[in-house]
């Protein structure tokens, strides 16, 4: 387990049974990039990721 997979884990345990809408989550991503601009780049490729998952060509 990497150190990181410990907030994965939490968000899992504490919240993993809610069910929010894409449109919410890219609120929040926003919300912290705002709140943590050192962020942005790796928040940026997450939230890229995630919106090509179903894309063939990646």
């Amino acid at each position: 387990m990497y150190f990181t997979d410990r907030g994965i884990e939490e968000l899992e345990r504490r919240r993993g049974d809610e069910e929010v809408t894409l449109a919410w989550l890219a609120e929040q991503l926003q919300a912290f990039v705002d709140a943590n601009p050192e962020f942005e780049v790796p928040v940026e490729r997450l939230a890229t990721w995630l919106a090509r998952l179903d894309d063939p060509e990646d």
